[in-house]
């Protein structure tokens, strides 16, 4: 006898609604959770050449997923007095708000310069105030090449480079310097860095025992190509003669055959000398066919190119939405099986009996659901990777054009949360202050003065029943899209004047107020589909 709609989508709103409450609950250590911190699935990083891009800018993304830092803000440009030093710090992500030094140790210092540039201070610094944006993705890669006598996490090496850089070839080299220099003690790690004209990927791990330095390597996409990082090294073939798409660090050939890791006659892979098994998996795979279906790549293959010509150019809304992919309708599709029966009228008022997908799930289901219906029918849920996730702290898409000033020229598109739920806030390289629930994480515990909570709440009520909760959600995030990209030509436009007639400052606190008024209004927006979904579910269903 099969099981009835109300009685099957009645269990799962129940499952659905205790469970995600634990959503972020701590988890120890011993149990492992794909979905969790530690798990090497953490980030998502998509580049876009300015020929691959719809209006010619230039962009690189994150997700910075799992329970980093969620507050940020705007450090401004400074000036320092002669012999003064930088401090590099470990341990500063997981602080509650910007004075939190909780578990944070001074791990060294380094010369400081006479004068910084701007820049936004996520988690892992992204953007500052000449246009240069970075994204993220750990690696993992090969433990034993960690060495943590090595100066440098790599946020701190992000941090610096949009202190004192321009241009990504400047961040790149400025960044492997160091690495080498005072040594690196990360796990592997990627950043994609972007300035208008080019974006680069750069990969980087430590250098083993002995004395601390890094193995690096920075490609270029090309200018017409879209390329993808998540977790795993992608830089194949190196050709150590092409210095216009290839930057790698000092004797690199000989500090591989070294460890032994290079035999010094195949062709040198970078990513053989710091992965550990294949150079794609189901997020690489996906976006890249996705977008380059011609190419016929299949999951069977040993390596995918390190990027693709699109089929067609990206505009920044066709990057954004790559990043609420769930697979949803395609053969990766967590929910493709969990199918229930209903029966309903059609309009001669005949009773109609019809299959469809359960309203109560979500390719957001954790790991306990997973297991759950595994266990009940084993088989239906194959779990995947998609590229949104309900574990995700912060992401954004940072658009670099080259034909506007600075003050309103690179744009991050921010959310906080799921990006598969949240709306984008546009922040500017000028912007130069932010609501003060930015400056508030909301990892530790529930804080209703911090802004991801904002979103978060709303989020979490709308998976309960998915199919309803959709209905408020995505068009909520589509409405505070399109208003950003309609009134975003007229401040251009109007900055631009300010900045040709000098008046910058008056420029840079234009898009100041653009962009705390519009997160004002995103977090007023999804406190009010709280209140609705509450309404909608407050009895369970």
């Amino acid at each position: 006898m099969k099981t009835s709609f109300r009685f099957v989508s009645a269990v799962l709103t129940v499952l659905l609604l205790n469970l995600s409450l634990f959503l972020f609950s701590q988890q120890p250590e011993k149990e492992i959770d794909p979905d969790g911190p530690g798990y090497a699935e953490n980030c998502t990083s998509i580049m876009v050449g300015r020929l691959a891009s719809a209006d010619g800018s230039v962009m690189t993304s994150h997700t910075c997923d799992g329970r980093y830092r969620t507050w940020l803000e705007v450090v401004p440009a400074m000036k320092f007095e002669r012999d003064t030093v930088h401090p590099v710090y470990w341990g500063t992500m997981f602080t509650e708000e910007a004075w939190d030094m909780t578990n944070v140790t001074r791990k060294g210092e380094i010369p400081e310069v006479k004068s910084t540039y701007a820049y936004l201070n996520t988690a892992y610094p992204c953007l500052n105030e000449k246009q240069l944006a970075i994204g993220e993705t750990t690696i993992y890669g090969k433990r034993e090449l960690i060495n943590q006598e090595g100066l440098f996490l790599i946020e701190e090496l992000e941090r610096i480079a949009l202190q004192r850089c321009i241009t990504a070839r400047q961040a790149i080299a400025l960044i492997g310097s160091l690495a080498e220099q005072y040594g690196y003690g990360d796990m592997a790690e990627c950043i994609t860095i972007a300035d208008p004209r080019e974006v680069w990927q750069l990969e980087i791990a430590g250098s083993g025992p002995g004395k601390p330095s890094a193995l690096w390597v920075a490609q270029r996409i090309p200018d017409d190509h879209i390329g993808v990082a998540a977790n795993i090294p992608r830089i194949s073939d190196v050709n150590f003669k092409d210095s216009d798409h290839f930057m790698t660090s000092t004797d690199l050939r000989k500090k591989a055959k070294d460890l032994g890791y290079w035999d010094g006659k195949e062709p040198f892979k970078f990513y053989k000398v710091i992965g550990t098994g294949k150079p794609y998996a189901i997020r690489e795979f996906y976006i890249l066919n996705k977008l380059a279906p011609g190419l016929n790549l299949s999951m069977e293959m040993e390596e995918l190119p390190f990027s693709v010509k699109a089929d067609k150019k990206l505009s920044v809304s066709d990057v954004m939405a790559l990043f609420r992919e769930t697979y949803e309708g395609t053969p990766y599709d967590m929910t493709k099986n969990l199918m229930v029966t209903v029966k309903r009228r059609d309009k001669d008022g005949n009773e109609v009996t019809e299959t469809v997908k359960s309203p109560a799930v979500n390719n957001w289901m954790n790991n306990d659901i997973r297991t759950l219906i595994n266990e009940l029918r084993p088989g239906t849920i194959d779990r995947q990777r998609t590229i949104a996730i309900a574990g995700c702290s912060y992401s954004h898409v940072i658009q670099c054009p080259s034909w506007l000033p600075d003050e309103v020229g690179a744009v991050a598109w921010f959310s906080f949360d799921n990006p598969g739920q949240s709306p984008r806030i546009p922040i500017f390289s000028g912007t130069m202050a932010l609501p003060q629930s930015f400056r508030i994480c909301g990892q530790h515990r529930y804080r209703d003065d911090a802004a991801i909570w904002s979103f978060r709440e709303a989020n979490r009520l709308s998976a309960v029943n998915w199919e309803r909760g959709r209905r408020l959600i995505e068009p909520a995030v589509a409405d505070m899209e399109q208003k950003a990209l309609t009134e975003l030509p007229a401040l251009e436009e109007r900055v631009k004047m300010m900045v040709k007639e000098g008046k910058n400052d008056e420029a840079r606190k234009a898009v100041t107020e653009y962009t705390n008024a519009f997160a004002y209004g995103a977090m007023s927006r999804w406190q009010e589909l709280k209140a609705e979904l509450w309404q909608m579910f407050g009895r369970g269903f």
